[in-house]
């Protein structure tokens, strides 16, 4: 295996599973933390290591001078650590990389023939229609736990069979909050998730549902269906993690206790089940199981990603650079919580009509250039 974004949440995770589980690694790659990175390529004994970071990759080759471990530094170090690991036993990549530079090796990973645990959901968002014709069946598997869940209960019925998909939702810390209340929150209050301990930039993107919206976006690329048969449900237990309803009205769920590790494990051993840490799920002990509708007016970002993926061509791209500006500035303190929403939602306002003409990767790569840039002169206006 090799493990893409080895140093964030999802990564640690894996290389958690992969020590646990005795999963041979035979790459790490990271964006600038080169002290993490030295400890799990030795505790793993990997062959590579790729490190986004050109002063970090320096720093790690002289750390790791007294072993024999090949160090890539760059923006395209992922792609060559990939490329050099090929000729190697690997055969699955945990692509747990944040953001828009996480396309290149999703697309690289694919080309290249590996099995690819894809937790990037940038990959999908920006380029869905070009990542899921790169890939052949079966390789690419999810491992996002709604996307896993999903996954997995598609194992009791074909896609053609499908209805509805229900993608449940923690609601983040500020469901319920009115729009004047989310004017007031800081960056200290969103990074507090009541469920998850994940990265900063999902961490906003989960209580904004910007997440969610991303994710629908996902879903709609990974099973092959329309906007419309995705909905979302707000499940603040956090138990069931995405259900399948099917045509004859069966609803098939997949619970357990909220832990990435399971889906990380999954991912790898695909469609075999190993033993775990992951606590087991007592159903005796819970109290109950809660689902409503989002507030979809307060919480715009969730019906502008739906907005995206109807238009397509480059408008989810277009999305995801604006929301990547914007939480961005929010983190730093240079707008406010609601100021997210207000730019994202903006951007797509002023790129829908250009944005759906992008159809080809270079078209789209120039809409997350242009939102970028509409994005950031929001910001300095506010």
């Amino acid at each position: 295996m090799i493990i893409l974004g080895s140093t964030g949440s999802v990564g640690e995770q894996a290389f958690d599973v992969a020590v646990r589980q005795h999963i041979p690694v035979a790459g790490l790659a990271a964006g600038r933390q080169s002290e993490r990175l030295e400890s799990q390529a030795r505790a793993l004994h990997v062959r590579a290591c790729a490190l986004y970071d050109e002063t970090a990759a320096d720093d790690l080759r002289v750390r790791l001078a007294d072993t024999d471990i090949r160090v890539f530094g760059g923006a395209d170090a992922c792609v060559r650590l990939l490329e050099h690991l090929r000729t190697d036993k690997s055969q699955v990549v945990q692509h747990a990389i944040t953001g828009r530079q996480g396309l290149e090796p999703t697309l690289c990973s694919l080309k290249l023939g590996y099995r690819l645990a894809l937790a990037n959901k940038e990959s999908l968002v920006i380029a869905g229609s070009l990542v899921m014709k790169s890939a052949a069946p079966g390789q690419l598997v999810p491992v996002d736990s709604e996307h896993s869940a999903i996954y997995q209960c598609l194992r009791a019925g074909r896609r053609e069979e499908i209805k509805r998909i229900w993608l449940t939702a923690s609601g983040g810390p500020f469901r319920g909050f009115s729009r004047e209340q989310l004017e007031k929150v800081t960056p200290e209050m969103a990074l507090a998730h009541p469920t998850w301990k994940m990265g900063p930039k999902i961490t906003v993107d989960s209580a904004t549902l910007m997440n969610k919206g991303f994710e629908v976006i996902e879903a709609v690329h990974l099973f092959g269906v329309t906007p419309d048969a995705v909905r979302v449900v707000i499940h603040p237990e956090s138990i069931v993690h995405s259900m399948v309803e099917y045509r004859d009205n069966s609803l098939i769920a997949q619970l357990s206790v909220p832990d990435m590790r399971q889906c990380v494990q999954y991912a790898m051993t695909d469609p075999l089940r190993f033993p775990s840490q992951v606590a087991e799920l007592d159903l005796t002990k819970i109290s109950g199981l809660t689902f409503k509708d989002p507030d979809t007016e307060t919480f715009r970002l969730l019906p502008c990603a739906g907005r995206a993926i109807r238009a397509g061509g480059g408008l989810p791209a277009a999305l995801n650079a604006a929301n990547e500006v914007a939480v961005a500035a929010f983190l730093k303190g240079r707008i406010s919580f609601y100021g997210i929403t207000e730019t994202v939602c903006g951007v797509v306002d002023r790129m829908e009509k250009q944005a759906k003409e992008a159809l080809d990767l270079e078209g789209i790569l120039r809409c997350d250039e242009a939102a970028r840039a509409y994005a950031g002169e929001a910001v300095n206006e506010r």
